[in-house]
């Protein structure tokens, strides 16, 4: 095996499995591993401080010494208060948004991004070689390479680049796993292989033997991977806006697969209320992104320009909202960060007063035109009631009623706006976004500036409450289920055999070695493949070229020729050159009697079949 270096001091190794990349430097001093490496750190103090906290109440349950329970009660609750201070921490990273954004982006709201779950790292040889040579007869030794390129590819997941070469990778090491699950891990047997993940939220260990938990795990950090593309794009370009929706939309999609197929994984991160939220907080930003694309090439002061900009805004805003309410639920509430929720929340309150801005907009600078009866119907799908009962035709054609309208959602925007400020100002970590604030400020100065214009001193008439503005898109952001978490692999076990027979589920009998001598070229049974590997049949009890032999035996090897692979005629080929002292071949046999009787029912002409008379 070689091993290349690369550039940024990682290695790629060259294995059966052709080359495939490792992922980022570990120690790499970005932003990003820092963040990942203290997330790793902090997960470890955490499960120190819990396995105190077990150890300490089950001295505080088996004590009765008065004076030893007191000490124990004054130590949990140091550790509680340690607990309470490395979630408060982890909280804090999940919070750190800016690393993610990209280092271009000076004028758009942050994004927000999910952590990786981070795992500890696996050591399968042991296990794996004992397996292969308890259940497959085979040296464990001998896959050593194939093992090492397993572990490879798992450390690598650890460590993701963030971009499609990253996804590559999480989603290799996701399709070899059924394939591992298959080879190794039987339902009758325990491997004494355990997977531990941590919580992305509380940091809390979850430890299993059953594989389920790494395939779920892999594919949330597939999703989440997902997130930090879609925060990393340039959404000042066209192009970069739209790899931002697809990676939002993607994102969802893996969430949601990851939903429905991994119903009883044990880590709350995975739990169905959980991934909910988190689909629906992909979605919402997918909708931001597709609002901005719209809005990139700007947005022109006409009438059905501004009232389509008003639907679409407050689409965004009621999509936030609903994710808003999504994590004000219990037990959602108490993990998600207070910064997710206030983000939610501020971004609810922006987009509706952006809504309110343009629609105002709209009734105070245009006139009717030409194409009334079409403002008229516009105006008439822009709220649920008309305001005050009044009618769209008489909105358009009396300029003080439109004047008083326009006002009322204008003072609308005003005070989302204001609450927006308020809200953001409530949670430090939001405080620190700069650009966060430059734009709720700049917003809410743009309509202030706006109802100042078109007040009047001497108007003590009381003020028209505006109604909400209909919520609709002409792009609505939908789940998009990515194919790279499908993707065509090389079984690293393969010289094992065909994964339909020699797989865990399956016990063999250990390999037989038959002489096979062949008299007037007549084998004495008939083979069969479908397709592999070459299997005994109709045995003929008096030709003594099968003595040794079984109904159903797998033929696994003819002489030094590893026969698993083979089909038929291949098979045929290699029995062809024995010579008169015959031949050696390696058989095996299920174990399961019924099994293998099955399999000697219902030949069928399909089937590869050929008698010894075709060796003459």
């Amino acid at each position: 095996m070689t091993d290349t270096i690369l550039t940024n001091g990682i290695k790629d190794r060259a294995g059966q499995n052709g080359y495939f990349k490792k992922g980022c430097n570990p120690l790499a001093l970005t932003g990003r591993s820092k963040l990942q490496n203290e997330r790793a750190s902090l997960n470890q103090q955490i499960i120190r401080q819990m396995r105190m906290r077990a150890g300490a109440e089950n001295l505080l349950r088996a004590t009765s010494n008065n004076k030893v329970c007191d000490m124990v009660v004054l130590e949990l609750s140091y550790i509680n208060s340690n607990l309470q201070l490395l979630m408060e921490q982890l909280e804090g990273l999940n919070s750190s948004v800016e690393v993610y954004q990209n280092i271009q982006e000076t004028s758009s709201i942050p994004l927000i991004p999910l952590g990786l779950k981070e795992t500890k790292e696996m050591d399968f040889s042991v296990s794996f070689k004992d397996f292969i040579l308890e259940h497959y007869s085979e040296d464990g030794s001998s896959f050593e390479e194939e093992i090492a390129d397993l572990m490879d590819l798992r450390q690598a997941c650890r460590t993701p680049s963030r971009n499609d070469a990253g996804i590559e990778i999480l989603a290799k090491y996701f399709s070899h796993i059924p394939l591992l699950e298959s080879r190794f891990f039987s339902a009758t047997r325990q491997m004494g292989i355990f997977f531990t993940w941590y919580d992305s939220f509380t940091g809390v260990p979850v430890c299993q033997q059953n594989v389920s938990l790494e395939k779920a795990s892999i594919l949330f950090n597939i999703g989440a991977l997902y997130t930090q593309i879609g925060t990393r794009c340039n959404r000042q370009t066209g192009a970069g806006l739209q790899d931002a929706i697809t990676a939002f939309q993607k994102a969802a999609g893996v969430l949601h697969h990851l939903k429905e197929t991994f119903t009883h994984t044990p880590s709350y991160d995975m739990s169905p209320s959980m991934l909910s939220m988190l689909i629906k907080m992909m979605l919402a930003q997918a909708q931001e992104c597709l609002f901005e694309k719209i809005a990139l090439s700007g947005i022109r002061n006409e009438f059905f320009s501004l009232l389509k900009m008003a639907h679409e805004a407050a689409k965004v805003g009621d999509t936030y909202d609903q994710v808003h309410q999504s994590m004000s639920q219990t037990p959602i509430k108490d993990n998600v960060p207070f910064f997710w929720s206030t983000m939610a929340q501020v971004k609810t309150h922006h987009y509706r007063s952006l809504a309110h801005y343009f629609l105002a907009t709209a009734l105070l600078d245009h006139q009717p035109s030409d194409d009334e009866d079409q403002q008229e119907k516009a105006l008439s799908q822009a709220y649920d009631a008309m305001p005050d009962g009044r009618s769209p035709l008489d909105i358009l054609r009396k300029i003080e009623e439109r004047r008083q309208i326009g006002k009322a959602h204008l003072r609308r925007a005003v005070i989302g706006h204001e609450e927006g400020l308020r809200i953001h100002s409530l949670c430090r970590h939001l405080r620190k976004l700069d650009v966060l604030q430059a734009i709720l400020q700049a917003s809410h100065n743009r309509s202030l500036a706006k109802f100042n214009d078109n007040n009047r001193e001497d108007e003590f008439t009381d003020y028209l409450e505006a109604p909400d503005i209909i919520s609709k898109t002409e792009h609505k952001a939908e789940m998009e289920t990515p194919m790279s978490t499908k993707v065509k692999v090389t079984d690293f076990f393969r010289r094992l055999g065909p994964l339909s027979v020699f797989s865990a589920k399956q016990r063999w009998t250990a390999p037989r070695t038959v002489r096979l001598r062949l008299e007037d070229r007549d084998l004495g049974f008939t083979l069969r493949g479908d397709p592999v590997p070459v299997q005994v049949t109709s045995l003929d009890p008096l030709c003594p070229a099968v003595d040794g032999l079984k109904e159903g035996d797998y033929i696994v090897a003819v002489g030094d020729a590893d026969c698993k692979w083979m089909v038929v005629s291949d098979v045929m080929r290699l029995l062809k050159d024995v010579d008169e002292d015959g031949i050696d071949i390696r058989v095996v046999s299920l174990m399961d009697s019924g099994l293998r009787s099955s399999l000697d029912e219902n030949l069928s002409l399909s089937q590869l079949s050929t008698r010894s008379s075709s060796l003459s």
